[in-house]
């Protein structure tokens, strides 16, 4: 008998996103699919430990800039132009008035808008990021080593800074990055400079080593030196060190929605990985578990994915938290991160109906992402 034709798995992938993300982004679907299809954009991780000003200056040049520093700016002259309009139609409300009494309202609006809490608190500065404007895809050179060999930036997809600025590191934090490899979210970790303490962990020894590698080619040696990174099934890391770390990035192996329909290499849409595939969610609540059980009373744990699969994302979150609660008496407090949508519309495309977290839609004119983020407190 004639066997039947294979299935290449990207396709099957594109079928199994066409059937279920179009019930859940619904119209969106179709421009997110064409983002998916289409070369993905990068940013230009700035390498703190090279000096840097003169690449910064050669990205500028090329009119690349900095997401992460230029947000803050955007958002306040927003912020402070929208006071204004809202005290121009106040003293248009109040013509009849006396004029004192509309120069009070005005003065009070653009007070309440100075003391809005400031957007840019919850960023942390020293992270540089340089991206090309929406619909310019120009791509950046590959990176070249310093004086002293070490290189000058690191391209990654820019939504994947997200979960680390997020997790919000303060001076003298231990930090541990439960599912580390390859090795971007720990390098900017590491850009923070102020990591008391960084822990980077991967079950893969395979991929550990290309951490390894990444370390090596961005990082001085001493600073090198004060990350241990191990190779444990992050699962298991509850119980080795359980309650020890301020904060705690849990960045899990999920579908790789881009990666599914552009590669056949390593795809989790093979035939041979369809169980390993319907077993994500559990690995991922399991390990998410581990990281809330590893952050101290107080601690806080960002969850990730580059998915778009609400079961992989917010079902996850909501698991999690019932589980924390009923099997630990831990109580879990989902952080709002909706100023990151104010912070970073002009360089991404956020979901607006995400219910928990926040979810970058891939888009032709912003292709970054998909990329899910999601911070928790542990009571």
């Amino acid at each position: 008998a004639a066997t039947a034709p294979r299935i290449p798995p990207t396709r099957l992938a594109l079928h199994h996103f066409d059937v279920n993300y179009s019930l859940q982004l619904k119209d969106l679907w179709p421009s997110v699919r064409a983002g998916l299809l289409c070369e993905q954009k990068y940013g230009a991780l700035l390498n703190n430990f090279s000096p840097a000003d003169h690449v910064a200056q050669e990205l500028e040049l090329l009119n690349a800039t900095d997401f992460v520093s230029e947000a803050p700016k955007k958002a306040q002259r927003s912020q402070q132009g929208a006071a204004a309009e809202e005290a121009g139609r106040g003293e248009s409300r109040s013509q009849e008035g006396s004029g004192e009494g509309r120069t009070v309202m005005q003065a009070e609006t653009m007070m309440q808008a100075e003391m809005s809490p400031p957007l840019h608190a919850s960023i942390s500065s020293n992270i540089k990021c340089y991206t090309f404007p929406r619909g310019d895809i120009t791509r950046f050179r590959p990176a070249r080593p310093d004086a002293l060999g070490l290189l000058n930036y690191y391209l990654m997809d820019a939504a994947s800074l997200l979960p680390v600025l997020a997790l919000n590191v303060q001076p003298d934090d231990f930090v541990l990055d439960l599912c580390a490899a390859p090795g971007g979210k720990t390098l900017a970790l590491l850009q923070t400079g102020v990591c008391g303490h960084l822990a980077a962990n991967d079950v893969s020894v395979s991929r550990t080593k290309r951490l390894h590698q990444i370390l090596h080619s961005y990082v001085p040696k001493e600073i090198t030196e004060s990350v241990s990174v191990t190779s444990y099934d992050g699962r298991d890391w509850g119980q080795l060190e359980g309650g020890t770390f301020h904060k705690v990035l849990v960045d899990v192996p999920c579908t790789t929605d881009r990666h599914s329909v552009m590669e056949e290499d390593n795809n989790i849409f093979h035939k041979r990985r369809t169980k390993e595939r319907q077993m994500l969610p559990m690995l991922q609540l399991q390990l998410l578990m581990a990281g809330i059980l590893a952050a101290k009373p107080g601690g806080e744990v960002v969850y990730s994915t580059c998915s778009l699969s609400p079961l992989q994302n917010e079902y996850v979150i909501k698991r999690a938290a019932e589980i924390a609660e009923t099997q630990f008496n831990i109580s879990i407090h989902v952080e709002d991160l909706s100023h990151f949508r104010t912070l970073f519309q002009d360089t991404f495309s956020f979901f607006s109906d995400c219910r928990l977290g926040e979810l970058v839609l891939p888009h032709l004119t912003a292709n970054f992402g998909p990329m899910y983020f999601c911070k928790l407190r542990r009571m």
